[in-house]
Protein backbone atom coordinates (compact mmCIF):
# COMPACT_ATOMS: atom_id res chain seq x y z
CA UNK A 1 0.00 0.00 0.00
CA UNK A 2 1.31 3.36 -1.28
CA UNK A 3 1.65 6.36 2.13
CA UNK A 4 0.58 9.85 0.62
CA UNK A 5 0.11 13.39 2.88
CA UNK A 6 -3.28 14.53 1.67
CA UNK A 7 -3.25 18.66 1.20
CA UNK A 8 -6.79 19.84 3.06
CA UNK A 9 -7.80 23.06 2.17
CA UNK A 10 -9.19 25.30 5.30
CA UNK A 11 -12.90 25.37 5.87
CA UNK A 12 -15.15 27.76 7.88
CA UNK A 13 -17.38 26.48 10.66
CA UNK A 14 -20.67 26.67 8.08
CA UNK A 15 -18.83 24.81 5.50
CA UNK A 16 -17.68 21.57 7.68
CA UNK A 17 -21.04 21.78 8.95
CA UNK A 18 -22.88 21.39 6.02
CA UNK A 19 -20.59 18.34 4.97
CA UNK A 20 -21.36 16.49 8.26
CA UNK A 21 -25.37 17.64 7.47
CA UNK A 22 -24.71 15.53 3.88
CA UNK A 23 -22.77 12.46 5.72
CA UNK A 24 -25.77 12.35 8.01
CA UNK A 25 -28.49 12.59 5.73
CA UNK A 26 -26.77 9.74 3.68
CA UNK A 27 -26.44 7.48 7.35
CA UNK A 28 -30.83 8.00 7.57
CA UNK A 29 -31.08 6.77 3.60
CA UNK A 30 -30.62 3.30 4.91
CA UNK A 31 -27.80 0.45 6.42
CA UNK A 32 -27.45 -0.78 2.95
CA UNK A 33 -25.64 2.39 1.84
CA UNK A 34 -21.95 1.63 1.33
CA UNK A 35 -21.30 2.33 -2.07
CA UNK A 36 -21.77 5.53 -3.32
CA UNK A 37 -21.07 7.48 -6.09
CA UNK A 38 -20.92 10.92 -7.31
CA UNK A 39 -21.52 12.67 -10.55
CA UNK A 40 -22.63 16.15 -12.35
CA UNK A 41 -23.93 17.52 -15.45
CA UNK A 42 -21.07 19.40 -16.38
CA UNK A 43 -16.99 19.58 -15.45
CA UNK A 44 -16.28 22.06 -12.94
CA UNK A 45 -19.60 22.13 -10.57
CA UNK A 46 -17.49 21.11 -8.10
CA UNK A 47 -18.11 17.12 -8.16
CA UNK A 48 -14.64 16.08 -6.90
CA UNK A 49 -14.08 18.23 -4.15
CA UNK A 50 -17.96 17.18 -2.62
CA UNK A 51 -16.30 13.78 -3.36
CA UNK A 52 -13.18 14.27 -1.19
CA UNK A 53 -14.87 16.51 1.70
CA UNK A 54 -17.83 13.99 1.84
CA UNK A 55 -15.24 11.07 1.78
CA UNK A 56 -13.04 12.78 4.50
CA UNK A 57 -15.96 13.35 6.69
CA UNK A 58 -17.26 9.96 6.67
CA UNK A 59 -13.58 8.87 7.84
CA UNK A 60 -12.85 11.48 10.40
CA UNK A 61 -16.49 9.97 12.13
CA UNK A 62 -14.42 6.67 12.62
CA UNK A 63 -15.78 4.98 9.34
CA UNK A 64 -13.29 2.91 7.13
CA UNK A 65 -13.04 4.83 4.27
CA UNK A 66 -12.08 4.30 0.66
CA UNK A 67 -12.32 7.08 -1.55
CA UNK A 68 -12.24 5.77 -5.36
CA UNK A 69 -11.20 8.58 -8.52
CA UNK A 70 -12.97 7.09 -11.41
CA UNK A 71 -13.17 10.10 -13.88
CA UNK A 72 -10.48 8.74 -15.71
CA UNK A 73 -10.71 11.00 -18.54
CA UNK A 74 -9.98 14.22 -16.71
CA UNK A 75 -9.19 13.43 -13.07
CA UNK A 76 -8.43 16.47 -11.11
CA UNK A 77 -7.81 14.44 -7.50
CA UNK A 78 -4.01 13.63 -8.45
CA UNK A 79 -2.88 17.10 -8.57
CA UNK A 80 -4.85 19.02 -6.18
CA UNK A 81 -4.79 16.35 -2.74
CA UNK A 82 -1.67 14.94 -2.50
CA UNK A 83 1.93 15.44 -1.51
CA UNK A 84 4.14 13.51 -2.89
CA UNK A 85 4.02 10.80 -5.92
CA UNK A 86 1.63 7.64 -6.74
CA UNK A 87 2.97 5.35 -8.52
CA UNK A 88 -0.06 3.15 -9.20
CA UNK A 89 -4.02 3.88 -9.57
CA UNK A 90 -7.61 2.76 -10.67
CA UNK A 91 -6.44 2.38 -14.44
CA UNK A 92 -3.42 0.45 -13.49
CA UNK A 93 -5.47 -1.58 -11.77
CA UNK A 94 -8.35 -1.87 -14.78
CA UNK A 95 -5.66 -3.06 -16.95
CA UNK A 96 -4.46 -5.42 -14.58
CA UNK A 97 -0.97 -4.13 -14.08
CA UNK A 98 -1.45 -3.69 -10.21
CA UNK A 99 -3.18 -5.55 -7.89
CA UNK A 100 -6.26 -3.79 -5.61
CA UNK A 101 -3.67 -3.11 -2.61
CA UNK A 102 -0.58 -1.49 -4.71
CA UNK A 103 -3.00 1.39 -6.32
CA UNK A 104 -4.35 2.31 -2.61
CA UNK A 105 -2.59 5.05 -0.81
CA UNK A 106 -2.85 5.17 3.12
CA UNK A 107 -3.00 9.20 3.87
CA UNK A 108 -2.03 10.85 7.12
CA UNK A 109 -5.63 11.12 7.72
CA UNK A 110 -6.95 8.36 10.34
CA UNK A 111 -8.77 5.96 8.33
CA UNK A 112 -9.44 7.37 5.12
CA UNK A 113 -7.78 5.81 1.92
CA UNK A 114 -7.59 6.84 -1.66
CA UNK A 115 -6.94 5.51 -5.33
CA UNK A 116 -6.42 8.04 -7.86
CA UNK A 117 -7.20 7.48 -11.48
CA UNK A 118 -3.90 6.84 -12.58
CA UNK A 119 -2.57 7.11 -16.54
CA UNK A 120 -5.54 8.34 -18.92
CA UNK A 121 -6.91 4.77 -21.18
CA UNK A 122 -8.36 4.61 -24.22
CA UNK A 123 -11.21 3.07 -23.24
CA UNK A 124 -12.39 4.12 -19.91
CA UNK A 125 -15.97 2.97 -20.19
CA UNK A 126 -15.22 -0.75 -21.32
CA UNK A 127 -12.87 -1.03 -18.48
CA UNK A 128 -15.06 0.74 -15.69
CA UNK A 129 -18.07 -1.91 -16.93
CA UNK A 130 -15.32 -4.87 -16.77
CA UNK A 131 -15.12 -7.49 -14.02
CA UNK A 132 -12.34 -6.03 -12.76
CA UNK A 133 -13.66 -2.78 -11.53
CA UNK A 134 -16.85 -4.92 -10.23
CA UNK A 135 -14.38 -7.11 -8.20
CA UNK A 136 -12.60 -4.34 -6.84
CA UNK A 137 -16.26 -2.74 -6.14
CA UNK A 138 -16.81 -6.01 -4.14
CA UNK A 139 -12.91 -5.48 -2.23
CA UNK A 140 -14.16 -2.10 -1.34
CA UNK A 141 -17.20 -3.62 0.45
CA UNK A 142 -15.00 -6.55 2.42
CA UNK A 143 -12.61 -3.97 3.72
CA UNK A 144 -14.33 -0.71 4.34
CA UNK A 145 -17.27 0.77 5.84
CA UNK A 146 -18.14 3.33 3.03
CA UNK A 147 -16.36 3.49 -0.75
CA UNK A 148 -16.94 6.95 -2.47
CA UNK A 149 -16.36 6.92 -5.89
CA UNK A 150 -15.67 10.39 -8.38
CA UNK A 151 -17.70 9.90 -11.15
CA UNK A 152 -17.12 11.79 -14.26
CA UNK A 153 -19.59 14.35 -15.30
CA UNK A 154 -22.27 12.15 -16.62
CA UNK A 155 -23.61 15.37 -18.67
CA UNK A 156 -20.70 14.38 -20.53
CA UNK A 157 -19.93 10.95 -21.17
CA UNK A 158 -21.40 7.59 -20.30
CA UNK A 159 -18.82 6.00 -17.61
CA UNK A 160 -20.72 7.66 -14.68
CA UNK A 161 -24.05 5.52 -15.89
CA UNK A 162 -21.76 2.91 -16.05
CA UNK A 163 -20.53 3.12 -12.65
CA UNK A 164 -23.90 3.67 -11.31
CA UNK A 165 -24.57 -0.05 -11.60
CA UNK A 166 -22.48 -0.63 -9.14
CA UNK A 167 -23.07 1.61 -6.52
CA UNK A 168 -26.13 1.74 -3.50
CA UNK A 169 -27.23 5.24 -4.62
CA UNK A 170 -26.31 8.14 -6.93
CA UNK A 171 -25.48 11.79 -5.81
CA UNK A 172 -25.59 14.41 -8.54
CA UNK A 173 -23.31 17.92 -7.76
CA UNK A 174 -25.40 20.82 -9.43
CA UNK A 175 -23.53 23.77 -9.76
CA UNK A 176 -26.37 27.00 -8.75
CA UNK A 177 -27.12 29.50 -11.37
CA UNK A 178 -25.90 27.52 -14.55
CA UNK A 179 -27.50 24.49 -15.42
CA UNK A 180 -31.04 24.81 -16.46
CA UNK A 181 -34.02 22.78 -14.41
CA UNK A 182 -34.67 21.18 -17.91
CA UNK A 183 -30.89 20.00 -18.41
CA UNK A 184 -31.07 18.95 -14.72
CA UNK A 185 -33.95 16.53 -14.93
CA UNK A 186 -32.26 15.14 -18.36
CA UNK A 187 -29.57 13.97 -16.10
CA UNK A 188 -31.53 12.58 -13.59
CA UNK A 189 -33.41 10.26 -16.21
CA UNK A 190 -29.98 9.39 -17.73
CA UNK A 191 -28.72 8.11 -14.30
CA UNK A 192 -32.56 6.08 -13.97
CA UNK A 193 -32.34 5.09 -17.37
CA UNK A 194 -29.24 2.91 -15.86
CA UNK A 195 -31.25 1.78 -12.83
CA UNK A 196 -29.32 3.71 -10.47
CA UNK A 197 -31.03 4.81 -7.37
CA UNK A 198 -30.50 8.53 -6.88
CA UNK A 199 -29.64 9.54 -3.15
CA UNK A 200 -29.95 13.30 -3.93
CA UNK A 201 -28.94 16.26 -5.44
CA UNK A 202 -26.45 18.78 -4.15
CA UNK A 203 -26.79 22.30 -5.00
CA UNK A 204 -22.91 23.41 -5.10
CA UNK A 205 -21.81 27.48 -5.54
CA UNK A 206 -24.41 28.80 -4.32
CA UNK A 207 -24.17 32.54 -3.86
CA UNK A 208 -25.45 33.37 -0.19
CA UNK A 209 -24.19 36.56 1.09
CA UNK A 210 -26.71 38.83 0.18
CA UNK A 211 -30.50 39.17 1.55
CA UNK A 212 -32.63 37.01 1.80
CA UNK A 213 -33.92 33.47 3.53
CA UNK A 214 -30.47 31.49 3.28
CA UNK A 215 -28.49 34.56 2.80
CA UNK A 216 -29.40 35.25 6.31
CA UNK A 217 -29.57 32.34 7.98
CA UNK A 218 -26.81 29.79 6.40
CA UNK A 219 -24.35 31.82 5.32
CA UNK A 220 -21.79 30.28 2.23
CA UNK A 221 -21.61 26.54 2.01
CA UNK A 222 -18.99 26.02 -0.28
CA UNK A 223 -17.52 28.80 -0.75
CA UNK A 224 -15.88 30.91 -3.95
CA UNK A 225 -12.80 28.37 -3.75
CA UNK A 226 -13.77 25.81 -6.55
CA UNK A 227 -13.53 27.87 -9.47
CA UNK A 228 -15.71 28.81 -12.80
CA UNK A 229 -17.41 26.99 -15.12
CA UNK A 230 -15.71 26.93 -18.47
CA UNK A 231 -17.22 24.07 -20.22
CA UNK A 232 -20.10 23.37 -22.95
CA UNK A 233 -22.74 20.87 -21.73
CA UNK A 234 -21.71 18.46 -23.94
CA UNK A 235 -17.87 19.73 -24.32
CA UNK A 236 -15.19 16.91 -25.27
CA UNK A 237 -14.75 16.03 -21.90
CA UNK A 238 -11.42 14.65 -21.33
CA UNK A 239 -10.17 14.55 -24.72
CA UNK A 240 -8.52 17.87 -24.25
Amino acid sequence: MQQIEIKIDTHDFRTNEAFKTLRTNIEFAGEDIQVIGLTSATPNEGKSTVSFELARTFAESGRRTLLIDADLRKSVMRNRYKLGKVRYGLTNVLVKKADFEDAICETDIPDFHMMFAGPVPPNPSELLGGKTFKRLIEYGRENYDIVIIDAPPIGSVIDAAVISKKCDGMIVVIESGVISYRFARKVVEQLKVADAKILGVVLNKMNLTGKGYYGKYYGKYYGKYYGKYYGKYYGNYGND
